[in-house]
């Protein structure tokens, strides 16, 4: 994400013609186009996209799972429960 916001802002500048981009190539603008379609490519070739989604739906399971224990009055802080 930050390599396509980089981008994004470089790309801005150079038409803009504002600061010292407007001197720059335009390799060097799209550069970090490239960089984030090399890093989108690298993280779903060895999983890790899938190996965050995972782990994001296990901790949502675990936080409802513990909601859940909670409203039934079986979690560990419940008073009624000695």
């Amino acid at each position: 994400m930050a390599f396509v916001v980089l981008g994004v802002l470089l790309l801005v500048m150079k038409l803009a013609e504002w600061g010292p981009v407007a001197g720059w190539g335009w390799v060097w603008v799209l550069l970090p186009f490239g960089l984030a379609l090399a890093w989108w490519g690298y993280a779903d070739a060895t999983g890790l996209t899938r190996r965050r989604a995972m782990e994001k739906d296990a901790a949502r399971k675990e936080e409802r799972r513990r909601r859940n224990i909670d409203a039934m009055g079986l979690g560990p802080k419940n008073p009624r429960r000695k």
